[in-house]
C-alpha cells in the first residue's frame, strides 16, 4: 500500500488572520459561502465552451491560493494546497434584449450572481457564470471566495483566462508572467515580522495612533436587537462634472483622486459624529512588494488613517491634511494586526452596542481590460452599475463605501452595509451628504466649510 506523504501546512497571511477576527462559523462572516468577490465582463465574439473550461482549469491550476483549504479554530491555523480539480462553469441563456437593453440585463445578472452562495469547501475557489445574449455577445462573471482573492486578483484572473483561451485557440499572444505562489508571500510576512524595517514601521504606528480609537458611527439598530443580517448594496454615480473636478483638483493638489475622496469622507464623518480627530478605516491593496504583483490571493489591508481637522476651515485644508496622512501612512504600511498591536485601544469602539465602522476603499489596479481584443474575443469590464440590490456578498461588520474610477473618468460608487445595523435611508442620506460636501468643496475649495 502506498502511503501519501503528509500535506504541507502553509501559514496564513496576516490578511487571512485578520479575517479570523470576524469568524462567525460557516453560516456567516468571512469563512461563509457568502464572502465572495464577483466581477463581470462583456465578451464579444463566438465562445468555444469546451476551450473556455480548459482555460479556466489552466488558470485555477496556475494560482495556488485558488486550491487552498484553510483550517482554523482555537489551535494552529494553516492552509494546505489540494490537488487541482475541474473549474466550474455555468452557462445560461439570457432573455432576449435589444442592444440598448443589454447593459441593464448584464447588470441584473451580476446582481443575481453576487447574491449567491459559493462554498469555501469546494475547490477551486474560482468559478464562472456565462450569460449569453446570442452567439456573439455574452456576460462572463468570475467568482472567487474572498479568502482566496481580492479585486486586484480578479484583474489578473480575467487576463490569464482570455490569454490561455487564445493560446488554446491557436493564437499567438504575449506570454504570461510567472506568478509567485501566495503561500510564499504568507511565509515572507512571517520572516519579516521581526525585521528592523518592520519594527520602525510599528514604532511609527505606535506614535501615530497614541490614544486613538477607530472612528465608529451611530447605527440605527443596536447589536443586541439580534436582527437578521443581510448585506444590501446602495449603488450610485457622481455627476460627471463632479467626477471631472475630482480628478482635476487631485492633479492641482499633487494628490490622488483617493485623497480628495477621503477628504470629503473625513468631513462627512466629522459632521455625523462631531469628532475632529478622525481615525478612518481604509482598505488598501496591500500590494507593496513588487515581486508579488502577479500573485492571486487576498492582499488587501486595513489601514487606520488618522487625520486631525482642528483648525481646518476650508476644503483645501482638509485635502492637504488628508494627503499628508496618506503619504505618511502608506510609506509605513504594515499588516493591520501588527498596527493594532501597537495601539491596543484602537478597536475599542468598533463593537459598541450602537456603533459600527464605515470603511472606505477606492479600486485602483495595475491592470484591467476595457474593450481589449485578445485572440477571438473582445473584453470590457462591466463597471457602470447603478442598480441597488437587496443582498450582496457578505460584509463582516458595519459598512463599506467603495469607489471605482472608470476609464471614462466617471466615478461610480457602492455602499454595502449590514442591515441588522443600518437602515437603507441612513446609507442613502450619507451618500447624498457626501456628494454635496464634495460638490461644494470642489466648486469653492477656499470658501469656509458649511
Amino acid at each position: 500500500m502506498t502511503i501519501s506523504p503528509p500535506a504541507i501546512r502553509y501559514p496564513l497571511s496576516y490578511t487571512q488572520h485578520f479575517l479570523r477576527l470576524f469568524d462567525q462559523g460557516d453560516a456567516q462572516g468571512p469563512f461563509s459561502a457568502r464572502y465572495n468577490i464577483v466581477v463581470g465582463w462583456r465578451v464579444r465574439g463566438r465562445i468555444d465552451l469546451d476551450t473556455l473550461r480548459l482555460a479556466m482549469e489552466d488558470v485555477a491550476d496556475r494560482h495556488d491560493a485558488l486550491n487552498m483549504t484553510i483550517t482554523r479554530g482555537e489551535g494552529e491555523a494553516y492552509q494546505v494546497r489540494q490537488p487541482s480539480a475541474p473549474a466550474r462553469l455555468l452557462v445560461v441563456d439570457l432573455p432576449a434584449a435589444g442592444p440598448e437593453e443589454r447593459a441593464l440585463r448584464a447588470e441584473e445578472l451580476l446582481t443575481e450572481v453576487e447574491a449567491g452562495s459559493y462554498s469555501l469547501q469546494e475547490l477551486p475557489h474560482l468559478r464562472a457564470i456565462l450569460g449569453r445574449f446570442d452567439d456573439e455577445d455574452a456576460v462572463l462573471a468570475l467568482i472567487v471566495h474572498h479568502t482566496a482573492g481580492d479585486g486586484w486578483s480578479m484583474q489578473l484572473l480575467i487576463r490569464d483566462l482570455v490569454t490561455r483561451y487564445a493560446e488554446r485557440r491557436g493564437h499567438t499572444v504575449p506570454p504570461l508572467p510567472e506568478p509567485r505562489p501566495y503561500h510564499e508571500y504568507a511565509g515572507r510576512q512571517q520572516e519579516q515580522a521581526g525585521s528592523a524595517e518592520t519594527q520602525a514601521a510599528r514604532d511609527f504606528w505606535g506614535e501615530r495612533l497614541r490614544g486613538a480609537r477607530m472612528l465608529a458611527v451611530p447605527t440605527d439598530h443596536a447589536r443586541s436587537a439580534g436582527l437578521a443580517k443581510v448585506c444590501p448594496v446602495h449603488r450610485f454615480s457622481l455627476p460627471k462634472d463632479v467626477s471631472t473636478r475630482v480628478i482635476g483638483y487631485a492633479r492641482t493638489m499633487r494628490s490622488s483622486p483617493f485623497m480628495v475622496l477621503l477628504a470629503a469622507y473625513n468631513v462627512l464623518l466629522s459632521r455625523i459624529t462631531g469628532a475632529t480627530d478622525l481615525v478612518v478605516p481604509v482598505i488598501s491593496s496591500g500590494r507593496g512588494q513588487p515581486e508579488f504583483q502577479e500573485t492571486v490571493g487576498p492582499f488587501f489591508n486595513f489601514l487606520p488613517l488618522r487625520t486631525g481637522l482642528d483648525g481646518c476651515t476650508t476644503f483645501r485644508q482638509v485635502v492637504e491634511r488628508s494627503r499628508r496622512t496618506c503619504m505618511d501612512s502608506y510609506a509605513n504600511e504594515i499588516p493591520f494586526l501588527q498596527i493594532v498591536a501597537e495601539a491596543p485601544e484602537l478597536m475599542a469602539d468598533a463593537a459598541l452596542e450602537s456603533k459600527a465602522l464605515c470603511a472606505l476603499q477606492v479600486w485602483q489596479f495595475a491592470t484591467g481590460m476595457d474593450g481589449e481584443r485578445v485572440g477571438d474575443l473582445e473584453i470590457a469590464e462591466v463597471r457602470e452599475r447603478l442598480l441597488d440590490q437587496p443582498n450582496g456578498t457578505d460584509i463582516p461588520d458595519g459598512a463599506l463605501l467603495t469607489f471605482d474610477i472608470a476609464p471614462s473618468g466617471e466615478i461610480f460608487g457602492n455602499f454595502a452595509y449590514n442591515s441588522n445595523l443600518f437602515l437603507e435611508s441612513t446609507i442613502a442620506t450619507m451618500v447624498a451628504d457626501f456628494g454635496e460636501i464634495l460638490r461644494a468643496g470642489l466648486a469653492a475649495p477656499d470658501s469656509p466649510l458649511e
